[in-house]
């Protein structure tokens, strides 16, 4: 088996994990298989780099906050993947309600990507957002301001200033065509 194998091996078994710790699920508001968002933003990641791992990671990066898989179990299945996953993932703090939480967590994960200097999560988020203003830009153009209704935030500006921070904060891959992307949707839709 050569290197070229074992990479597309790790993302492999990324995809099938997910699509596992995924099913039955759906994107908010829509009838849309979760899978694919955790799809796009690999795909997306993988244009700014052609590391398995950080691409398997962007597959991965919605089981820690969004399903029951826990932190050690990943660990042991994906090794150091995990940590990875783990950068870029929210305390969803599962004892409250989402809407009740969703103010401290943003603001924790603006901070965080504010102040860290890795820049394989940055990479991560970036595909993550990125997948998130896609869909959010098309059903937006349905929906209009009736589209912040199925989200846990349901304030325009709150979310405006979320993902404003977020570029401002990933502003150090402006170098990337995703995110020239990002930013454009951002500027467009808030």
């Amino acid at each position: 088996m050569n290197k070229d194998d074992n990479n597309s091996n790790i993302i492999n078994e990324a995809i099938i994990f997910a699509v596992k710790a995924h099913e039955g699920t759906f994107r908010k508001g829509k009838k849309t298989p979760y899978i694919f968002h955790p799809l796009e933003a690999a795909s997306i990641v993988s244009t700014m780099t052609d590391s398995p791992d950080i691409i398997a990671a962007a597959v991965l990066h919605d089981v820690l906050e969004d399903t029951d898989i826990t932190y050690d179990y990943l660990k042991e299945k994906f090794g150091h993947i995990a940590d990875l996953v783990s950068w870029e993932s929210e305390n969803k703090r599962r004892d409250k309600a989402p809407e009740e939480t969703w103010n401290i967590r943003k603001k924790e994960t603006v901070k965080y990507f504010q102040t860290e200097v890795n820049i394989e999560s940055k990479i991560i988020a970036l595909g993550d957002k990125l997948a998130n203003m896609r869909s959010i830009y098309r059903d937006y153009q349905v929906l209009g301001d009736n589209l912040w209704e199925r989200f846990h935030q349901k304030d325009k500006n709150k979310q405006g200033w979320y993902y404003k921070s977020m570029a401002e904060a990933l502003k150090d891959l402006e170098t990337y065509p995703a995110y020239k992307e990002f930013k454009a949707l951002v500027d467009l839709i808030f």
